[in-house]
């Protein structure tokens, strides 16, 4: 297929998610929620309630910057609750022309029944799915905000810390590379096993002076690992990179491969490799980027399927 015809069916997959979307979560009804307000009206009180919480008022430019709303439009939404009596309007004492808005009393009685009945909607429809698909979903919704949003993530804001592993770490590597790698990949026995014997030997024998494990953590929730281990006299080996469903999108791969890479340039290595396969070609990415170069590959079988072993190294 041509680029033209790849790129028709990208935009046609984009149009019918947004379809399914849009009806999912019942954009198109008159009104949203079963109340008076559509959508984008729910949208501008949601922001002024945010700011009344938090005790930040936004201004009307603030919620039409925030929103990407017609000033027009947004001017007779204002009105419109200011009859209701659900705003109030206060002269900004930096600028004159200006005003912060703010719910009433009435305003949060009306909105807060209203931001129940949206969390608890949220709540049946993710309730319908197991735990693990909860949080592919989640991660799904997250890569397309961080994909699409006008600031991207970068590593010294990145949404998750970078900590050495606790007690019950190591179980939860081998446990989350088994289920991961089986689901969207088909790998099965032996490979549970290979990383439990790398797990293992890593919790058994690592030298902290020169190996490490990093285990990243997003909302208390493990989302990535990554180790660094010897190799062989000045030479480290990246093992077990691992970001979760939820977290991709974040550069947390990319951030992870630069702590690796940091910290065996600190412990005096001269040479990082790797051992990898031509499928996973996220990781093959950071990789490359990162300044490895691929220098042997070999088809095999493992895990019950055809694969391409590669060998990736970076000299430092």
């Amino acid at each position: 297929m041509t680029g033209k015809g790849l790129d028709q069916l990208r935009i046609a997959a984009v149009r019918r998610f947004n379809r399914f979307y849009t009806r999912q979560i019942g954009v198109l009804r008159k009104t949203y929620l079963d109340s008076p307000y559509s959508l984008g009206e729910m949208r501008v009180l949601y922001e002024i309630a945010q700011g009344t919480v938090l005790g930040d008022a936004p201004t009307a430019s603030d919620i039409a910057r925030s929103l990407d709303l017609d000033a027009g439009y947004l001017s007779r939404v204002l009105r419109n609750f200011e009859k209701r009596g659900l705003i109030k309007r206060t002269t900004s004492a930096k600028d004159a022309r200006q005003s912060h808005l703010a719910l009433t009393a009435r305003g949060a009685k009306t909105f807060g029944p209203l931001e129940q009945r949206s969390q608890r909607d949220v709540g049946i429809m993710l309730a319908k799915l197991g735990r693990d698909d909860q949080q592919r979903l989640v991660g799904a919704m997250e890569t397309i905000e961080n994909l699409l949003g006008e600031k991207p993530q970068d590593a010294s804001s990145a949404p998750y810390i970078l900590r050495a592993p606790r007690p019950g770490d190591f179980g939860w590597i081998v446990t989350r590379h088994a289920e991961l790698y089986a689901q969207e990949y088909g790998w099965t026995e032996p490979f549970e096993g290979l990383c439990a014997q790398i797990v293992a030997d890593f919790a058994n024998k690592n030298d902290p002076t020169c190996e490490r494990c990093w285990i990243a953590e997003r909302n208390g929730e493990n989302v990535g690992c990554a180790m660094l281990v010897k190799d062989a006299p000045g030479v480290a080996r990246i093992r077990l990179l691992l970001v979760a469903p939820q977290a991709r999108g974040l550069k947390l791969g990319t951030h992870l491969v630069d702590e690796c890479i940091g910290f065996a340039r600190a412990a005096g290595y001269k040479k990082i490799t790797l051992w990898t396969h031509s499928v996973l070609t996220a990781a093959r990415r950071i990789y490359e980027k990162a300044g490895f170069t691929l220098t042997s590959s070999e088809p095999k079988q493992s895990w019950s399927k055809d694969v391409v072993a590669e060998y990736w190294d970076l000299t430092l």
